[in-house]
């Protein structure tokens, strides 16, 4: 487990705002049930290289240790 998974999992409005996160090449996925409670500038400080919103769709481009960061988030869930 990171601090990076933690940092992000809060910026993404904390795990009742998750509905799913999967890896995706470079990105981590998320479906969120409040795209408002996702706090931008606090996922670019937790290291986040892109931040992209569709929607209730986030993706988080992270680089190629999404697979890693995608597992620590997890057991954070």
């Amino acid at each position: 487990m990171t601090d990076q998974a933690a940092l992000i999992l809060a910026a993404l409005g904390g795990v009742a705002n998750i509905i799913d996160i999967e890896p995706c090449t470079t990105r981590l996925r998320s479906e969120v049930r409040d795209p408002a409670r996702v706090d931008v500038p606090a996922l670019r400080a937790a290291g986040a290289h892109g931040v992209m919103i569709s929607g209730h769709v986030v993706q988080v481009v992270v680089g190629p240790s999404v697979d890693t960061l995608a597992t620590d988030l997890e057991e954070l869930m």
